[in-house]
C-alpha cells in the first residue's frame, strides 16, 4: 500500500452518541438520528463503519444508491449482525427500474418523489408492502415532490396498497446559516407538505429532515423542537439526518456573526474519524538554488533535506497544496512536527521539506490528513469544503 486510511471506531462511536446526546436535550423525546453512510461513509469505508454504527445504536442508515445498500447489508450479515437487530437503510439519491430487484432483495427503503418510481417497486412487491420515505421540495429545487404536485401523488398513494408510506422528508439547503430566511420558508413549505399527507389519509412513521449543520446550529435552537413537534402532530416520530459529524467535522457556521459560532453545539466536542498515512520511500539533499518539482515553482534558498512520498492527487492528495517560492501550501506531520509541501504535488508524488526535524527515514510513517493536518485545513487551501476533502481519498480502509 502506498498509502492507507485508518479509522477509529471509538471514534465514530463518540461521534454517532455526541449527537444522539444533542438530539434528546433539544428535544426531550425519542427523535432518531440516521447514519448517513452514503459515498462510501464520506471516504472512511461503508463497509466498515455500517457494522459500528448499528452496534452504537443507529435505528437507521442512510446510503447513497441501491448497490451500496446491498453492500452494506451484506458487510453487516458479515459481521456477525443479526438481521432483526440490523439499521434500516435509506437509499437516499432515487433509483431506477434496474435497481428495484435489489431494492426489494435487500429490504431497502428508497426516497421517491414520482409515480414511475413507486409503480415499478409496487409491481416487485411481495406479500408485504414497499416501504418508501417521500422526498419534499420545500425549496431546494434538487430532489423531491414540490408542493404543486403533491396532491395528485398523495391520492395514487391513498389507492396503492403494494405501496406503503413510511416516512416524509424534506432536506434543507442552508442549514448552516443561523436565521436563515431560506430555511425558514423550506420549514412553512414543509409543515404545508406534511399536513396534506394527513389530509390524504396517510400516516407516516418517521417525518424527518435536516443534517449535521441542523444539529450543530444552535443559534436555530428551536428547530430541533419544532421537527418533534410536527412529527407528532401527524403521530409519526421525528428523526434528523447526520452524516459529516459522524466523522469528526462540521460546516462553520454562518450569519448572525457574533452569535454563530458561540451556537455550535456540535463542532467543538465531535473528532475527526479518519487517519490517511503514507511512508518515506526517497531522502535527498539539495542545494541552494535547486528548483523543485514541475515547472520549478519551488527554488530552494539554502540546502534542504527533502523526502518523497508515494502519494499526489491522483490519491486524493490535491494538487493546491502545493507550494511556490512565492506562496505557502500545506503540510504533512511526522508525528507532531510539520513538513510543509514543497513544489507542486505530482500525480503519484510529493515532496515534502524534513530539514529541521531529525532522524527522518525512509519507511517511516507519515500523516496526510489527521492530528494536526485537517479535511478543513486541507479545504482551505483547495478552495472547497472538508465534505470534498473527505470524499476524494483513494486508498484502502482499516478499523482501528
Amino acid at each position: 500500500m502506498t498509502s492507507w486510511i485508518e479509522v477509529s471506531e471509538q471514534r465514530l462511536t463518540e461521534n454517532f452518541r455526541v449527537a444522539q446526546e444533542i438530539l434528546a436535550r433539544e428535544t426531550a423525546s425519542s427523535t432518531a438520528l440516521l447514519a448517513v453512510i452514503k459515498a462510501n461513509a464520506y471516504g472512511h469505508g461503508a463497509g466498515l463503519c455500517a457494522p459500528v454504527l448499528a452496534r452504537a445504536g443507529a435505528e437507521w442508515l442512510g446510503v447513497t444508491d441501491a448497490a451500496e445498500g446491498a453492500t452494506v447489508r451484506t458487510a453487516m450479515e458479515v459481521a456477525g449482525i443479526a438481521k432483526a437487530q440490523q439499521p434500516r437503510i435509506l437509499v437516499m439519491s432515487g433509483h431506477l427500474p434496474v435497481d428495484v430487484p435489489v431494492i426489494v432483495q435487500h429490504s431497502l427503503t428508497p426516497v421517491v418523489w414520482r409515480q414511475q418510481q413507486m409503480a415499478a417497486l409496487a409491481e416487485a412487491a411481495g406479500a408485504e408492502p414497499c416501504a418508501v420515505h417521500l422526498e419534499i421540495d420545500s425549496g431546494m429545487s434538487r430532489q423531491g415532490v414540490a408542493l404543486g404536485g403533491l396532491r395528485e401523488l398523495l391520492r395514487w398513494l391513498a389507492n396503492e396498497p403494494r405501496i406503503r408510506l413510511d416516512g416524509v422528508m424534506t432536506h434543507f439547503a442552508s442549514a448552516e446559516v443561523a436565521g436563515s430566511e431560506q430555511t425558514l420558508a423550506q420549514r412553512k413549505q414543509f409543515e404545508a407538505a406534511v399536513q396534506l399527507v394527513a389530509e390524504a389519509g396517510l400516516r407516516p412513521t418517521w417525518i424527518h429532515a435536516g443534517n449535521t449543520s441542523m444539529i450543530d446550529n444552535g443559534a436555530d435552537g428551536d428547530i430541533l423542537a419544532w421537527l418533534h413537534g410536527l412529527a407528532a402532530s401527524v403521530g409519526a416520530r421525528a428523526m434528523v439526518r447526520e452524516g459529516l459529524g459522524l466523522y469528526g467535522y462540521a460546516l462553520p457556521l454562518e450569519g448572525l456573526a457574533v452569535v454563530a459560532e458561540r451556537a455550535a453545539r456540535l463542532r467543538a466536542v465531535v473528532r475527526p474519524v479518519m487517519t490517511w498515512k503514507t511512508r518515506v520511500i526517497g531522502i535527498s539533499e539539495v542545494e541552494a538554488g535547486a528548483r523543485v518539482g514541475y515547472n520549478g515553482t519551488f527554488t530552494a534558498e539554502k540546502t534542504m533535506r527533502l523526502a518523497l512520498l508515494p502519494v499526489g492527487y491522483a490519491d486524493g492528495l490535491r494538487r493546491e497544496l502545493g507550494c511556490s517560492t512565492w506562496n505557502r501550501g500545506g503540510w504533512v506531520m511526522f508525528h507532531v512536527e510539520r513538513a510543509p509541501i514543497v513544489g507542486r504535488v505530482s500525480m503519484n508524488l510529493t515532496t515534502v521539506d524534513v530539514t529541521e526535524i531529525e532522524g527522518v527515514a525512509v519507511g517511516d510513517e507519515v500523516v496526510l490528513l489527521g492530528e494536526g493536518s485537517t479535511a478543513e485545513d486541507h479545504a482551505a487551501l483547495a478552495g472547497t469544503i472538508s465534505y470534498e476533502i473527505l470524499c476524494g481519498m483513494r486508498a484502502p480502509v482499516v478499523l482501528v
